[in-house]
Parts: structure tokens; C-alpha cells; sequence
């Protein structure tokens, strides 16, 4: 099968979508598929072009088996709403000359956000007759609203609209949790166009490592420390603040570190909440390169998800699959009926503690601290859970299943069509 995927994000970009897609990618054509990838030149989460790919306006690039077509993209480092808009605007006009320009796909996956990246998508499924799978990682642009990013009357009602031809113009929608499909059916899309396939991860790459002769705690100066890591994106919606407040609440305790990985601006803003809250037991690192993250994963004690009050019911971080699949047990600072905290309360393997709360972070992680034995419990059902719900085999087996049925009722009613013709 020829499969394309429509992607803004993709490898190199560490975190979010793009491992996600490029896992997938690799995957299929490890099952004998042709993939090509649509795709932005790499820029997150810094939102500016990575330095060996500026200059350029498209690049072809060939990793692992997988055909990566990027195009440029406007991008500035702190984007207002006009350089949002021309970055999904630059994207959709430039990436489709690849598009189209490519081998005839028999199926497209593409992913959203970015929302405006249907309308290529479903151009070009209609141009080559094939069918569309849209991928929702986020429901836009409610999510948007919902915490206030988005509040021009105007461009709600035109990405209301969008979102409701997104819809309309995909042949199938896969869902990556239960709230997604709640919202779409409440919207009025067909049970029939929704497939639910949870977001992955490998288990064999992300597993339970020992925190002896860890390089990570070796380099760090962590040896016999109690580590609560959080590792990702720090935008306003996941309020780390709220870490930093609990890290200061519990810096009486020597044992006890907290490290926080990600991009430079975030730790730049968090370094000062560092500084005003006295919490001189927080470690800022960068990110860390992909191969090195069992390691860092394997050094904690404790993974954090975090995310602010308003944050919608049905966002499903991706990184709660990773801290599952490493063993460890997880404390969710998250909104009590989202998405998120249903996920922890399943796997077993962490406890929810209501968010923008340093105080009731802060008890529970030295309630932890005070039981290994309970840490190593919820380490066992975390790693546990994760194989058996999460597993990437599992998601590649929906995938390429869905595929193959897209096709085959594509080619049904293709025949179907000419035999009328004949007659």
C-alpha cells in the first residue's frame, strides 16, 4: 500500500505529535508499506526553523525507509495571532506543490492541529480519489477557546467552520480518547466515521530501566536523591508554576530534587519562579536527545503531568503513555473530570491531585517520598498497564487495518461505479 501522512510536525522535533507520526511512519514501512510524509521544515517547540534546514523552501529527505517532503513555513519564536495565522497559512499553501507532485497515495493519514491542513489533505484525497483519515490529537478550535488563546468573533466562526468541514470531508476520523468521541457525536459526526485508537508508545524502546549506574543521575549529581521529573512542553496550559510552588514547599527535604526537561524560553520563565519562590531544589535541563530518554525516564522516582484548570476535559497528553510504559509511578496535577486523570485512575500506577494546588502536589509527593514500597507498586502496574493498552504493535495493527479496509471499500466502489457506466 502507498500511504501518506500529512503531518506539520515530524522527526526531528522531540515531543508531541511528531515522535508519534514518526514512529507510525516507520512502522508501516517496516510491514512492507511505501510512505511518504507532507511535512513543515522542523521547528518545535523553539518555533523557529532548526538551523540546518533555514534558507531552504522545500527539502527531500529519506530516514528509515520513509520519503519526508518539508516545506517552509513562517514561524516566529513568540507568535501573536497574525504569525499564528500566516504559519498554518504558509503551511497549507506550501506543502501541497509536494503533495501533489508525489506518487498517488492509496490512503492519507493527516494530522490535526494543525486544523487548517484538512483543506490540502481533502483537496488532494478528492484529486487522487482516495480515501482521508483524519487523525485528532486535539479538538480545535474549542481547545483553543477554551483556555483563551483563541478570542476574535470573526476567526471562532471561520475555524468553527473549518473544524466542521474537517469533518465532513475526512472519510474516517481516529480518536485518540473516549472525550474525543463524546464531542464529535455531540457535534453530530456518525458513530460510523469515528475509530478510537489510543496513542502509543514503544515498549521496547521505553521500558523499566535501574536506577543504579544511571547515567542520568550520574551526570546530574543524583545518586540517592528522590527525583520528580517532569519532561515536556512548558506552555501556560500546563502552569508549572504550580511544580515550582511544591518544589519550594518541600526544599527542607535535601533527598527530594525535582527536574524539569524542556525547551529553552519555558525553563527562561521558570528560572525566574525558581528565583521568586527560593526553589533551589529544582534542576532546569534542556531537552534531552531521544536515544538518552530511557535513561532520564529510568532516573526518576516520581513523573509529573501537569496541566492548568481550563484546560478542556478531553486533552490526552501524550507523555502518559511514555511515563507508563517506564515503570514509574505518576502524580497528574490535572482537571478531576478530564481525560487525563480517567487514563491514571485506570492504569493504577499514580494518583490525581487537583491542579494549580502546590500544596496537595506537594503532600502527595512526599507521601512517595515516605513509601518506596507504594512507589514500586504503582511502578509495576504503570509499566503493566502500558503494555497492555498501549503498546505501539497494538496501534500499528489499527492502523494499518483501517487502511486496508479504506481501500478495499474504495476499490469497491470504484467497480461498483464502472460497472454502472458499462451497463
Amino acid at each position: 500500500m502507498q500511504i501518506l501522512i500529512y503531518s506539520y510536525n515530524y522527526y526531528p522535533e522531540p515531543i508531541g505529535i511528531a515522535p508519534l507520526m514518526t514512529e507510525l511512519a516507520e512502522g508501516l514501512v517496516k510491514r512492507g508499506h511505501q510512505v511518504r510524509v507532507v511535512t513543515a521544515m522542523p521547528n518545535y517547540p523553539e518555533r523557529q526553523i532548526y538551523q540546518s534546514y533555514r534558507g531552504k523552501l522545500y527539502l527531500t529527505e529519506y530516514k528509515n525507509g520513509v520519503q519526508i517532503q518539508r516545506s517552509y513555513v513562517w514561524i516566529r519564536p513568540q507568535p501573536n495571532l497574525l504569525d499564528r495565522i500566516l504559519l498554518d497559512a504558509s503551511f497549507v499553501v506550501t506543502s501541497f506543490l509536494p503533495a501533489i507532485i508525489g506518487w498517488r497515495p492509496d490512503v492519507i493519514i493527516s494530522t490535526s492541529p494543525s486544523l487548517p491542513v484538512c483543506v490540502p489533505a481533502a483537496l488532494l484525497g478528492w484529486l487522487r480519489n482516495c480515501p482521508v483519515i483524519l487523525n485528532l490529537q486535539d479538538i480545535l478550535p474549542e481547545a483553543a477557546i477554551h483556555v483563551g488563546l483563541l478570542k476574535n468573533k470573526f476567526l471562532i466562526k471561520l475555524f468553527t467552520k473549518l473544524e466542521k468541514f474537517a469533518y465532513q470531508s475526512a472519510t474516517t476520523i481516529s480518536v485518540i480518547a473516549d472525550g474525543f468521541v463524546e464531542n464529535l457525536l455531540r457535534k453530530g459526526v456518525p458513530s460510523h466515521k469515528i475509530v478510537q485508537i489510543p496513542n502509543w508508545v514503544d515498549v521496547n524502546f521505553i521500558r523499566p530501566l535501574p536506577k543504579e549506574d544511571n547515567q542520568f543521575r550520574e551526570i546530574h549529581n543524583l545518586k540517592d536523591k528522590f527525583v520528580v521529573l517532569y519532561s515536556g512542553n512548558i506552555a501556560l496550559t500546563q502552569g508549572l508554576e504550580t511544580v515550582i510552588k511544591a518544589a519550594a514547599m518541600l526544599r527542607h527535604i535535601p533527598d527530594i530534587v525535582f527536574a524539569i526537561a524542556g525547551e529553552a524560553k519555558g525553563l527562561q520563565r521558570l528560572q525566574q519562579e525558581c528565583l521568586n519562590y527560593g526553589a533551589d531544589n529544582v534542576l532546569l535541563l534542556p531537552f534531552q536527545p531521544r536515544e538518552h530518554l530511557p535513561q532520564m525516564l529510568a532516573a526518576a522516582d516520581v513523573g509529573l503531568v501537569v496541566q492548568k484548570k481550563n484546560v478542556v476535559s478531553f486533552n490526552m497528553p501524550s507523555k502518559i503513555q511514555v511515563l507508563l510504559a517506564s515503570g514509574r509511578a505518576l502524580i497528574a496535577s490535572v482537571p478531576d473530570n478530564g481525560t487525563a486523570a480517567g487514563a491514571i485512575r485506570q492504569s493504577g500506577g499514580g494518583f490525581v491531585v487537583p491542579p494549580e494546588d502546590p500544596q496537595t502536589l506537594a503532600n502527595a509527593i512526599l507521601d512517595l517520598y515516605q513509601n518506596p514500597e507504594k512507589v514500586k507498586n504503582l511502578g509495576y502496574k504503570s509499566r503493566q498497564y502500558a503494555v497492555e493498552q498501549y503498546a505501539f504493535e497494538q496501534a500499528l495493527n489499527q492502523y494499518e487495518n483501517l487502511c486496508y479496509s479504506l481501500t478495499e471499500d474504495a476499490q469497491v466502489i470504484k467497480s461498483a461505479t464502472i460497472s454502472k457506466q458499462e451497463v
